[in-house]
């Protein structure tokens, strides 16, 4: 009399729900698209008077505050426009995207394993003659 044993082993992978990721990435994305606009309503010297500059320009300082004063701004006069560059609008895209990448990368996501095992037993009955 012959035992055959055979295993089966099946992983199954769940990956867990990102919405988390896609909140943050959001929320840090719109940040950037609103500090890349006060950089370049600042470069193209937009009329701060408008309802929607003006807006922007509020909104993003207070992130853009706390890099105020460690390079000085530059302007230049036109015929009706005065550009200027604002280095700690650019600094601020930066550091706020290192952060949000930071913030990502702790939050990456994480799959879940499980393990299942069977084993079955075949009885192989030979006589012998």
């Amino acid at each position: 009399m012959d035992t055959m044993n055979k295993q089966n082993e099946t992983r199954v992978t769940k990956p867990e729900s990102n919405t988390a990721r896609r909140i943050v990435g959001t929320i840090f994305g719109v940040i950037e698209i609103l500090l890349a606009f006060r950089l370049i309503f600042k470069l193209l010297g937009a009329n701060p008077d408008n309802g929607f500059v003006q807006g922007i320009y509020q909104v993003t300082q207070y992130i853009v505050g706390i890099f105020e004063g460690i390079f000085s701004r530059s302007a230049t006069e036109g015929a009706e426009t005065t550009a200027i560059f604002e280095p700690a609008t650019l600094i601020s895209m930066v550091v706020v995207a290192l952060i949000a990448w930071a913030i990502l990368k702790l939050m990456a996501p994480r799959t879940g394993t499980h393990v299942e095992r069977t084993e079955t037993t075949a009885h192989d009955h030979q006589t012998k003659q």
